[in-house]
């Protein structure tokens, strides 16, 4: 078989199944380690897979957005909350130093991190999001600061109201995901909503902690935040891919996989 035959097959399989592994193309194609490696690596050169750690995921339409979740809530988000998610989100907790002001995503890793926070540790935390103050509300020792505006159907808040109140406040950090995450383009989303206040949010952080699944990292939404460089630390998982990982290293950002 040549190689643009078994390129064609493997964009087929992930195209059916979603992913594939070097392991699975070795045993398919009665490959080495090495040759199913570079067929990876060369198909995401092309910006046709995304490169995971040990294989690849279809890549995702730069509009892509899964179906109603623009008007599902963090809450409403978390109906399972899968171990890469929630060790992202312990990793984060672990960064919170007691008295710290903190600003969290209105995203489900903002809600998860809101549920697993330790009930003894004094922190106040800043949300732009209904269902993640309720979660901080049962946490005796954090204080919540609700941003105002006009409440979206998701109950979150992005307008004019959300933006000048967030221009008042200073964070010591500050915990934020989208869509899609590449050293190139940086944070991305599907609309516009979240970018003015997200930016006002990092300028008014002392630290940027970025959190980010391997699915969300190496691709990239249709509207930019912000430059990636703006991150201080990135949080993903052990099956990010490594090359994927050392392109956010070498802009100065601490990469921690968990």
């Amino acid at each position: 078989m040549f190689k643009e035959e078994r390129h064609a097959e493997i964009l087929r399989y992930i195209g059916e199944n979603g992913k594939i592994t070097t392991a699975q193309i070795q045993r398919m194609y009665s490959v080495g380690y090495g040759t199913a490696m570079n067929d990876l690596d060369e198909l995401a050169e092309k910006g046709l897979v995304q490169r995971t750690h040990g294989g690849a995921l279809k890549m995702k339409q730069v509009g892509y957005a899964p179906d109603g979740i623009r008007s599902m809530s963090a809450k409403e988000r978390c109906t399972e909350i899968t171990d890469n998610y929630l060790a992202i989100a312990r990793k984060a907790i672990e960064m919170i130093d007691k008295n710290d002001v903190i600003y969290l995503t209105s995203a489900s890793l903002g809600y998860i991190i809101a549920k697993e926070l330790p009930a003894d540790l004094s922190v106040t935390a800043v949300v732009n999001s209904i269902s993640i103050a309720e979660e901080l509300r049962t946490k005796p020792n954090c204080r919540v600061i609700v941003t105002g505006g006009e409440m979206h159907e998701n109950g979150n808040f992005y307008d004019d109201f959300t933006t000048a109140m967030l221009r008042r406040i200073k964070f010591d950090k500050c915990f934020l995901t989208s869509a899609a995450c590449t050293a190139s383009f940086g944070m991305s989303v599907q609309t516009a909503r979240n970018i003015g206040l997200t930016n006002i949010v990092i300028e008014n952080s002392r630290r940027v902690i970025g959190m980010y699944p391997a699915a969300k990292l190496g691709c990239d939404s249709i509207l930019q935040i912000c430059p990636a460089n703006v991150m201080d630390i990135l949080i993903t998982e052990t099956e990010a891919d490594d090359n994927v990982c050392s392109a956010f290293t070498d802009l100065g950002i601490d990469v921690i996989r968990v």
